[in-house]
């Protein structure tokens, strides 16, 4: 009994590692499909329905062609033999040699003695040629042989009897068998090479409008005006693609408009703001109250330019990729005196040579932001800002690391800071600011193909990382 339920229990645990094994093959096949492409996997789709398709087929076919063609081989058979037995039975006994030359020469039909010593093998158990014996012997008797060979001799071999001589009549195979080998093979292979053929033309037809859509909604996603989409095809493209134009003509007035009104705005208010700063000038204000008033007067301005910053639109793609570590190290130097004239420090470790196709305006405001970030934001305890700058890539991405020694960012409050208007406490209390930087900088990263990360920095301080895609696979 004890052996019994440990059976059991071994069969219950290989069973279920065979099933985590399948599991697990399926999960990774899932992930590798959705991997790839509409079009691949459309395409694998569509072969794999029709390679089954054809399998059916050609199962079914040799199915049904099986009786009809046993059938029809066993009659010629038993025709051979009557006819070969007549021809013997009427001629006389010195001309059966030259008639038995003769039927060699004309008909194929080779005759042989047959002996008590011949070395036999009899026919393979497969299922057409055991119904052609059975069809055989029903028509030349039960007690007629046949082989696959006689002493060596390959063929299909009938045995009947002549008097009290018996014979063997030998037939070729490939002449009794089904049809098959190469011309089943380049019939198969025709077949299968125009349904590949018919499968990737189907599949084109249908991924092509969507590859078309999806493009021109990924230009759309970076600012651009894409040319409108052909309002042609089937009823169902027809309409997807009216909308999408009317979405875009929609969204570039909007962004037209959108434009026009922060020019305005931004004219509007700086003018007071500049006519404001004039009239302080000459007015009898003491030294400190002027300085009071200008500070509040530059952060006003520095707000309205955050403002106009998030409200405007990231620039277009360029055509050609632009050199990133001579825009990292040309933005890293104006902020290093930036940084020295605070009081503090700023180091660079740059790789040179690395180049993307990205917006050289909108990565300049992503570094800019994230040092005044952590400028402003990123001090010692001492009170100095200690930044470092760091440029590293990879065949499939670019990273920029801006580090400092502050105290950090709590857990609770990493994805909080990148929202419009929402600052850390310390930032509340120790800095002022719109907290609008680090939501500029995921809003410019957002068209860009990139992300951006928060990570303690060891030894005490902040780490904030922009990765940029240069491959659209890994974004």
């Amino acid at each position: 009994m004890a052996g019994i339920n440990a059976l059991r229990q071994l069969f219950r645990q290989q069973t279920l590692q065979w099933l985590l094994g399948v599991g697990r093959v399926w999960s990774w096949l899932s992930n590798k499909l959705s991997q790839i492409d509409l079009f691949t996997r459309s395409f694998l789709l569509l072969s794999a329905l029709m390679l089954a398709s054809l399998g059916a087929w050609v199962l079914i076919f040799l199915s049904l062609e099986m009786g009809p063609r046993a059938a029809q081989m066993s009659q010629r058979i038993a025709t051979s033999v009557n006819l070969t037995l007549a021809a013997l039975t009427y001629a006389p006994k010195v001309e059966r040699r030259e008639l038995l030359r003769t039927l060699s020469l004309r008909e194929g039909l080779d005759v042989y003695a047959r002996t008590g010593l011949d070395m036999i093998e009899p026919l393979p158990d497969e299922r057409y040629w055991q119904r052609v014996a059975k069809l055989v012997r029903a028509q030349l008797g039960e007690e007629t042989m046949l082989a696959w060979s006689v002493n060596d001799v390959p063929g299909f071999w009938v045995s009947f009897r002549l008097n009290n001589e018996t014979y063997w009549l030998a037939f070729e195979r490939h002449e009794i068998r089904l049809t098959g080998g190469i011309e089943w093979l380049s019939w198969g292979a025709a077949a299968l090479l125009l349904s590949l053929m018919g499968a990737a033309i189907g599949v084109s037809y249908i991924n092509r409008p969507l590859a078309r859509l999806a493009r021109s909604a990924q230009l759309v996603s970076k600012g651009t005006s894409p040319p409108p989409l052909p309002e042609t095809g089937a009823r169902e493209l027809r309409a997807l693609n009216s909308s999408f134009n009317r979405m875009a003509r929609e969204l570039h007035q909007a962004n037209a408009d959108r434009a026009l009104m922060l020019a305005g705005i931004s004219h509007d208010l700086r003018t007071p703001l500049t006519r404001m700063r004039l009239e302080i000038e000459l007015s009898n204000i003491g030294e400190s109250g002027l300085q009071a008033i200008d500070q509040d007067l530059a952060q006003i301005d520095h707000s309205l330019a955050q403002l106009m910053d998030y409200a405007r639109p990231a620039n277009p793609e360029p055509p050609r990729a632009i050199n990133v570590s001579r825009l990292v190290a040309e933005v890293t130097e104006r902020e290093r005196c930036l940084t020295r004239h605070a009081g503090g420090t700023l180091t660079s470790h740059i790789t040179p040579n690395l180049y993307a196709q990205i917006s050289a305006t909108d990565l300049r405001r992503v570094l800019t932001n994230l040092v005044e970030n952590a400028r402003r934001y990123g001090l010692s305890p001492s009170g100095i800002a200690e930044l470092e700058v760091r440029l590293e890539g990879s065949n499939h991405s670019l990273k920029i690391k801006v580090s400092d020694h502050g105290p950090g960012i709590p857990a609770h409050d990493l994805e909080r800071v990148r929202k419009p208007f929402w600052r850390g406490n310390y930032a509340r209390t120790g800095a002022s600011g719109t907290g609008l930087g680090l939501a500029i900088v995921d809003r410019l990263l957002q068209h860009m193909n990139g992300v951006l990360t928060f990570s303690a920095r060891p030894g005490g301080g902040l780490t904030a990382q922009v990765e940029i895609f240069t491959d659209q696979s890994d974004g």
